[in-house]
């Protein structure tokens, strides 16, 4: 069965770190591009990171770059997000993603996507 299922999200205030982590299992995603998404209440749910399984390459959203940074552990298949200097804004349900990877120009778009995990909460606290 092939899944992602996600894990570290919880309460925490702002200024805080954490990381997320993201378990990837029954396919082989060495041709796909990992991503993080989230969705704050009423809103879209917007592009966080992606990484290259193979290369290692990142994307970030411009607005989070240098406080999120994403990772990738191949002996684990699991990919990571470090969430520092956390702000209220930041609270969200974190997804996390996989796609074939087709190219630079997809990365973002959350509809590239075609497997996702159920999610986990990050509250921060102002």
């Amino acid at each position: 069965q092939v899944q992602l299922v996600e894990s570290g999200g919880g309460l925490v205030q702002a200024g805080d770190s954490l990381r997320l982590s993201c378990a990837a299992s029954g396919r082989t995603f060495s041709r796909y591009v990992m991503g993080w998404f989230r969705q704050a209440p009423g809103k879209d749910r917007e592009f966080v990171a992606g990484i290259v399984w193979n290369s290692g390459h990142t994307y970030y959203a411009d607005s989070l770059k240098g406080r999120f940074t994403i990772s990738r552990d191949g002996a684990k298949i699991t990919v990571y997000l470090q969430m520092n200097s956390l702000k209220a804004e930041d609270t969200a349900v974190y997804y996390c993603a996989a796609a074939w990877y087709s190219g630079t120009f997809f990365v973002t778009s959350k509809n590239a996507y075609d497997l996702w995990g159920q999610g986990t909460q990050v509250t921060v606290s102002s």
